[in-house]
């Protein structure tokens, strides 16, 4: 039996930031990973899994040194984004300069940001790996104190006073903890790929929302080259499967098509993916010696790419939840300690899966009265720079921006 003040199943984005987080407590941290390796990144390739990272993200990552990192691989700021409608001619144009900020978001592989984790915590010295395992058994908590025992794969026994579900949407701790969630299937799948362009993405993220779902071109670098874009295309199974299915110069005239040629031809595209997309959110974030973060706590839609940064708004409130918790000697996986975490993070969570599936809905009907209204309300959002500000705010992840 080893004992551990804290474990972490899952050795993701969010697990290794919470580690990073945690670096200068005397806590000794362990890691669950299943996977063997880290994750490969190739410079002359993309990966098909992007995020679009806000500023708190980057600021939370600069923090944890994994920011620098990052940027010695591939890291893609933009400062523009344009949204419209396909069954109308409104659009809004957000720009960065309007908003008096450097950047409206951040264009960054998966494997980039984990990479960059990886670096952070290498010589962390209160951190300790198990990889290639994974949690077979978890005890109940021991005490009022949430002490819990983690069985492995391997036969090892963990003990923690708090263990955190790092672990994904299919969570096996958020089963076995036996949390109850809501949660719904978007009856959509999300289309991944890198393309070139014929014409430069300007450095702006582009997006069409069609009846069926919304179709983004989101803006990467190659070497210089300005042409790149991740496509992200929430489309119907049926769709999906189809599309999956073409030759790829069949798929880039339809993709064209569907993207309205707002940036030229699509001339090449790459490996493509097809990705489930399921609502999913905890009724309840903790439990004695158990909480739920980022994937595991909550999923949401893709169409405004704000799911790894509620992730990272989880990581950095329960790291300093922790902290706190440590300075004052509490048992780490109490309730006390733990519903404060909850308690900051759920309703900002939930705000933003709402606000999500909202837009979904609204930009799903074809009813004409909702089609005028939809219009007349983009147009007036694009005449209202102080609205725009505060829609920049929501996605960069502060509160509120003053006047340029």
């Amino acid at each position: 039996m080893q004992q551990f003040d804290l474990v972490i199943v899952g050795g993701g984005m969010t697990g290794l930031a919470l580690a990073a987080g945690l670096a200068d407590t005397p806590l000794q941290i362990a890691i669950i990973e299943a996977a063997e390796q880290p994750p490969a990144w190739q410079p002359e390739k993309m990966e098909i899994r992007v995020s679009a990272l806000s500023e708190a993200s980057k600021q939370l990552l600069d923090k944890l040194g994994a920011w620098e990192e990052m940027l010695k691989l591939r890291v893609n700021p933009y400062q523009g984004m344009v949204v419209w409608d396909s069954e109308g001619t409104a659009e809004v144009a957000f720009n960065a300069r309007e908003a008096g900020v450097k950047d409206l978001g951040y264009l960054v592989e998966n494997s980039v940001t984990q990479l960059g984790l990886l670096e952070a915590v290498k010589q962390q010295a209160n951190l300790h790996w198990f990889r290639g395992v994974k949690p077979v058994a978890m005890s109940e908590p021991v005490d009022g104190t949430g002490q819990r025992e983690l069985t492995l794969s391997d036969g090892e026994k963990l003990q923690a006073g708090l263990v955190v579900a790092a672990d994904g949407a299919h969570s096996w701790l958020r089963q076995q903890g036996d949390f109850a969630t809501r949660e719904w299937d978007y009856n959509h799948h999300a289309l991944v790929t890198s393309v070139r362009m014929e014409n430069s993405h300007e450095n702006a993220a582009w997006q069409r929302f069609h009846a069926s779902g919304p179709l983004a071109f989101l803006p990467l670098n190659r070497d210089g080259d300005d042409h790149w874009c991740s496509i992200v295309w929430s489309t119907s199974p049926e769709q999906a499967a189809e599309l999956l299915a073409l030759d790829e110069e069949t798929f880039n005239q339809r993709l064209t098509s569907a993207f309205e040629g707002r940036l030229g031809k699509v001339l090449v595209s790459e490996e493509r993916g097809v990705y489930p997309l399921r609502q999913r959110h905890a009724v309840d974030y903790v439990k004695p010696g158990l909480a739920l973060m980022g994937d595991a706590a909550h999923t949401i839609h893709p169409l405004a790419g704000q799911g790894v940064n509620l992730g990272f708004l989880d990581v950095a409130t329960l790291t300093q939840v922790i902290h706190q918790a440590a300075q004052k000697r509490q048992p780490l996986g109490s309730l006390s300690v733990l519903k404060a975490y909850q308690h900051k993070r759920k309703p900002d969570n939930l705000a933003m899966m709402a606000l999500m599936e909202s837009f979904k809905r609204l930009f799903a009907t074809r009813a004409l009265p909702v089609l005028l209204l939809r219009n007349l309300g983009m147009k007036m959002v694009n005449s209202q720079p102080w609205v725009k500000r505060q829609l920049i705010a929501q996605a960069l992840g502060v509160r509120v921006l003053a006047k340029p």
